[in-house]
């Protein structure tokens, strides 16, 4: 599956931004999707999972109760609300598959066979 991720941009802090993860190919609807992100300077780290059918999401401390991860299969598009956005959040944020029918989750970026290519997301303080 190709990714493409857009939705990126400047936002002010407590702001709030939806990111798309928009998907071409069959195994859409068969994979795991993952949001990562890489801050400057820093290595690239897990944001938040949701299984193939929607029914479990797993998400970093770092965003609990501010992201929020959906997926709707019919338009082979993935999503991920990011509220209270804060100046930590500052990122290039990526989004990822993996084939998976288990409901198990995933976190590590080796993990994922198909990513896509980043969309920058900036929080001014």
């Amino acid at each position: 599956v190709q990714l493409q991720a857009s939705g990126g941009g400047l936002v002010q802090a407590g702001g709030s931004l939806r990111l798309s993860c928009a998907a071409s190919g069959r195994t859409f609807g068969t994979s795991l999707i993952g949001w990562f992100r890489q801050a400057p300077g820093k290595e690239r780290e897990f944001v938040e999972a949701i299984t193939w059918n929607g029914s479990r999401t797993r998400y970093a401390d770092s965003v609990k109760g501010r992201f929020a991860i959906s997926r709707d299969n019919a338009k082979n598009t993935g999503y991920l609300q990011m509220n209270s956005l804060n100046y930590e959040d500052t990122a290039i944020y990526y989004c990822a598959a993996r084939i998976e029918t288990s409901l198990l989750f995933f976190i590590e970026e080796i993990e994922y066979q198909s990513w896509g290519q980043g969309t920058l997301v900036t929080v001014s303080s």
